[in-house]
């Protein structure tokens, strides 16, 4: 082959090379989203199971180095902080990147193997928690085999290590390995997320620490603000690799979760603020604090003030420092979020319907995802519901036996986070906020008639008072009503199967609302339906008799999009290839209204108004009345 030629065909290759690092990161990608272009470059494979770490080995290079600066992380007593990673390798090439370990020791001793499975010394056991390649953030990098990186770290409750690989993320080999660097106090309380609690004066606070219980005490301090503060004592939970069910979660992915602690704060007054900070005693007397959070106490059930509601499902998580490949994997999660965070002042309690972080079993994606979602989580009620993400694994109890959540099996989503359940591995429960009554199922678990969920789901329908709480919301991850996804229309059903088949007549029969899903990444609203039918010829006004529910997915919350099926299908009202979520306003007993809103600009895309007085939801419709006798 002629020189010209090997020149030529090295040059496209860079090109190829230079375009994929383009898409996948940062300033095209903002770009990208301002042009419309939604096609996305969609991938169901979390980013650090593209790493091939069974195949890694140490082959440290003399003349390699990472070095990096700080080294000493929240003096301040931050729990994020930037470095900045500074590396030289004399054999630079494309597919150099550098994985980010925490603990700093990632040797042979953490392996934890499989039956059958094994692996060659010297070797790695543990994935990274988060990788960026090394041109990333320097073009010339491969010519003169120097670059500088930024990461943005948070506290893990261990020391971390940066490691350059070469070989790419097929066949990794460590050629250098920085000195540990960490936080100041590792252990500190972190990440607070609140939570409705079983009675409605009462608000849940979890957090993460490195605390267990015999080396200090967790509390919450709390009151009203300018007023004598009061402790309130939380419980400590943790799981193990034990508690999972399979690889990654047992294996690569494994990282200890440190301690989740909850506390209940009870007897609240109705739409008062509260402020708040979590805390350690410990054993010397002393006390470990987070900084201080407020937070705005639920309405007394009926009150007549306004409420507003937030729902979305699938949001995911993304690295604002552009590692993990950023924008290729969870496309708007960061849209999302910072939409929400810069609208805080706008809405009171959150519903997110399920598939969270997409960990897959890398469990120290949950910390990502508490600390991306904290500015939210930490002064509105944080509601959650569970997807396949969370909890699909085989022969694990579950209703599904697909590997979505890497083997986690439901274990870390039910300890990171509070529900008001009677039994949280069971996913399913019922909260109150002023005029809206919600039954959050668990698609995850078998809803059909005669099963234990579809008892209580008819309860939960059944126990509300329609005339102190006129707005009922039906919510659960997969979408158990209607979606035009094109993947249920090619098994024909355009629904999770045997959803609404039997569901529907619950529906029906308590004058369901609206109901909400998500699984399915995109928007899209019915119209007031029944048994496939519209029953209200109304797109953007409902008033009178509530004769059908309303159906929306909602799932758009940052995860790649998904497509539209071609197929006409008539209760489709309003469909959207965008992310989003959904915003409730209930103004009084009569007034609702909803509103769909795109991450990217906040602005109202889609709308509808309800309009009624009691009567209405008396009055009889099909399948929906109690059976009356003529006797005087």
């Amino acid at each position: 082959m002629s020189t010209m030629r090997k020149n030529i065909i090295t040059a496209l290759l860079f090109l190829v090379l230079l375009f994929k690092d383009v898409v996948c990161y940062g300033s095209y990608y903002e770009s990208f989203i301002r042009s419309g272009n939604l096609g996305g470059y969609p991938s169901d494979e979390q980013p650090i199971a593209k790493i091939k770490i069974d195949k890694a080995f140490i082959d440290l290079h003399e003349l390699a180095s990472v070095k990096v600066d700080p080294v000493l992380l929240g003096l301040k007593g931050e729990d994020t902080a930037w470095v900045n990673v500074e590396l030289k390798y004399p054999e630079p090439s494309n597919d150099d990147w550098v994985g980010v370990f925490s603990p700093a020791k990632f040797n042979a001793s953490d392996c934890y193997f499989e039956s059958g499975k094994s692996h060659e010394a010297p070797c790695i056991c543990t994935a990274p928690i988060k990788y960026m390649f090394a041109n990333q953030s320097s073009s010339n990098y491969i010519s003169t085999g120097k670059a500088t990186l930024s990461f943005q770290i948070i506290n893990q409750r261990a020391d971390f290590a940066f490691v350059l690989f070469t070989g790419g993320l097929e066949n990794p080999k460590v050629v250098a390995v920085s000195d540990p660097i960490s936080f100041a106090n590792p252990k500190a309380p972190v990440y607070p997320r609140l939570a409705q609690g079983k009675a409605w004066d009462e608000m849940t606070v979890t957090w993460t620490s490195g605390y267990n219980i015999d080396e200090a005490v967790p509390f919450v301090e709390w009151g009203w603000k300018g007023q004598n503060s009061r402790l309130s004592p939380a419980g400590t939970l943790t799981f193990t690799r034990g508690s999972m069910c399979g690889p990654p979660a047992r294996t690569v992915g494994w990282r200890d979760p440190g301690f989740i602690h909850t506390s209940f704060l009870k007897e609240l007054w109705p739409n008062t603020v509260y402020n708040y900070r979590i805390g350690h005693m410990l054993l010397n007397g002393s006390a470990v604090y987070s900084k201080m959070y407020s937070f705005k106490s639920s309405p007394y059930p009926g009150q007549d003030s306004l409420q507003r509601v937030i729902i979305f499902g699938d949001m995911g998580k993304a690295e604002r420092d552009g590692s993990n490949e950023y924008a290729c994997y969870q496309p708007g999660a960061l849209i999302t979020t910072d939409q929400l965070i810069s609208d805080l002042d706008n809405y009171d309690i959150v519903f997110h319907i399920g598939d969270m972080p997409y960990a897959n079993g890398y469990l120290s994606q949950w910390d990502q995802f508490t600390a991306q979602v904290e500015p939210i989580a930490s002064v509105k009620p944080y509601m959650v519901a569970s997807g396949n993400h969370e909890r699909s694994w085989p022969d694990s109890g579950g209703f599904y036996n697909t590997k979505d959540s890497g083997g986690e099996c439901g274990v870390p989503a039910e300890t990171m986070y509070y529900v008001p359940a009677d039994n949280r591995a069971k996913f399913w429960y019922s909260t109150d906020y002023g005029m809206f009554h919600f039954c959050i199922a668990d698609s995850e678990h078998d809803w059909r008639e005669g099963s234990e969920q579809y008892k209580w789901i008819e309860k939960c329908l059944a126990s509300v008072d329609r005339n102190k709480q006129p707005w009922l919301i039906f919510a659960a991850h997969r979408v158990l009503g209607y979606s035009s996804n094109s993947w249920y229309a090619q098994e024909g059903s355009f629904e999770e199967p045997m959803g609404r088949e039997h569901l529907q007549k619950l529906w029906q029969k308590y004058k369901v609302d609206i109901a909400f899903y998500g699984h399915v990444h995109n928007y899209e609203r019915t119209c007031p339906v029944y048994q496939s039918q519209c029953v209200n010829p109304e797109r953007y006004s409902y008033s009178g008799t509530v004769n059908g529910t309303i159906h929306v997915v909602v799932g758009g919350g940052g995860s790649h999009l998904s497509d539209f099926t071609t197929i006409d299908t008539i209760w489709s009202l309003y469909k959207d290839h965008d992310w989003g979520f959904v915003k409730l306003t209930a103004f009084n007993h009569s007034s609702l209204l909803f509103e769909y809103k795109k991450s990217r600009d906040g602005l109202v895309y889609d709308n509808f108004t309800i309009s009624r007085d009691y009567r209405d939801v008396l009055a009889c419709v099909h399948d929906g009345c109690e059976p009356t006798t003529l006797a005087s």
